[in-house]
């Protein structure tokens, strides 16, 4: 094993980040190579530099009259230029204040400085690589993103478990994540990833759901199990009741305990409606975990994501920079959520006051971008089909009997005949 990453092994060796790294989690190291040192000639080269792999004139990047004419306020430098690794340094101070201010039970020194990555999925390939090995455990709900089976599955080869998302009585099934870990731990470690506000249903738990929740996972770290939280938080914000709990989990677990690893995996992807900026963000919490654990650690993602993207995208991070600093961002953004809401109150009316459709149960929702329906009869991916076919509606079909609807993709003026349009190609398939 390299110097270095031993060095940083023994760093993090009394850690909860120690004790759940995986194999290749142990091995990678940042490297003391051309990024380093060319970081250390950018702030002390005065003469010449001569490090970067880059096209220079006058000391900015070379860039085609074809790309800046598109980008004519901004600088080659804030466009085209290599970011650093871990992301640009004002951007990540800032993204963690957005953090800090949106989590109040947060404490700047308990948490890490937020990685750049491009884009939640990175970040959540990321956390495999850092703390899954062939064979692990990680638990996520049976209702989920298709991506995480993807990952954790056929790419990390991890034993995955699932979880009913919902109790019997409709609310967030706390006692289900919590026996699905004790049954399928491994070695004493397990990973639990956590989606709020959920793809595909669109729930988000209460308050008091959140809160027995970290209880419940607390109370299994305090019995010896090194547990790992990803919380993905790819729709925060998004929340349309108030008894919905307005805070990510991370705000609940980064201290929980010593033998829990909370990582807020988000972005701006949804939050700040630049879906194909590709930025997002990682953040580390766990009880105990010193600032020279955190910078330790720092060092593992940034070599992490040396090996499998380098950095991310200048220009993005740049326009993200922008739009998070500007005077008038909180109220534009709010006035674009308000949208959003007004199409979840439009389709909540729909289903109070239908007459059809009877077959198609919707599952609990009350945030995010999406809806459920589960099939009472029939089969959802015939639905799906029947729907594009007849009437060129796309829906999303799951396990044969969920059909997910993005109510956030149509406008307002047409979620009426978009659902009414569903429950009548449900009822003329299987009837009312």
């Amino acid at each position: 094993m390299h110097p270095l990453a031993e060095e940083l092994n023994q760093r993090l060796a009394p850690t909860v980040v120690g004790r759940t790294l995986s194999r290749f989690g142990h091995r990678i190291f940042f490297p003391r190579g051309i990024v380093a040192q060319s970081a250390e000639a950018k702030k002390s080269a005065t003469t010449f530099n001569a490090t970067v792999g880059i096209a220079l004139t006058d000391g900015e990047p070379m860039i085609l009259p074809t790309i800046q004419d598109h980008l004519p306020r901004l600088s080659p430098s804030e466009t085209i230029d290599y970011a650093p690794t871990g992301g640009d340094a004002r951007l990540r101070a800032l993204w963690k204040d957005a953090i800090l201010a949106k989590n109040p039970e947060l404490e700047a020194s308990q948490i890490s400085l937020p990685s750049v990555v491009p884009g939640i999925t990175a970040g959540i390939s990321l956390a495999a690589d850092l703390f899954v090995d062939e064979g692990d455990c990680v638990v996520f709900s049976d209702l989920c993103w298709d991506n995480y089976p993807l990952i954790f599955e056929t790419r990390a080869q991890a034993k995955c478990a699932h979880f009913p998302l919902f109790s019997t009585s409709g609310g967030l099934n706390v006692d289900g994540i919590v026996k699905t870990l004790q049954k399928n731990a491994v070695n004493g470690k397990a990973v639990l990833l956590l989606n709020f506000p959920h793809n595909p249903t669109g729930y988000s738990p209460s308050t008091q759901e959140a809160h027995a929740l970290a209880k419940a996972l607390t109370a299994l770290a305090k019995d010896g199990l090194n547990l790992v939280v990803l919380c993905d938080d790819a729709y925060f914000g998004l929340f349309y009741e108030k008894d919905v709990y307005q805070h990510s989990l991370f705000n609940l677990l980064f201290r929980a305990h010593e033998n829990l690893l909370a990582v807020k995996i988000d972005g701006a992807t949804k939050e700040d409606y630049v879906w194909g900026f590709r930025v997002g963000f990682v953040t580390f919490g766990a009880k105990g975990l010193t600032e020279d654990q955190f910078s330790a650690l720092d060092q593992k993602v940034l070599g992490t994501i040396r090996t499998i993207m380098s950095s991310s995208s200048r220009v993005g991070q740049t326009l993200l920079y922008k739009e998070l600093s500007s005077l008038v961002y909180h109220g534009i953004k709010d006035k674009y959520g308000k949208v959003l809401e007004e199409r979840y109150r439009t389709v909540r009316s729909i289903l109070d006051h239908r007459k059809t459709g009877l077959s198609l149960r919707p599952l609990p929702f009350n945030s995010g971008y999406f809806m459920t329906f589960e099939l009472l009869k029939g089969n959802s991916e015939e639905l799906r089909k029947e729907l594009l076919r007849s009437e060129g509606i796309g829906t999303i079909a799951l396990q044969d009997k969920f059909l997910r609807v993005a109510f956030s993709s149509i406008d307002n003026r047409d979620l009426t005949t978009l659902f009414q349009t569903i429950f009548a190609t449900a009822d003329r398939l299987w009837g009312a």
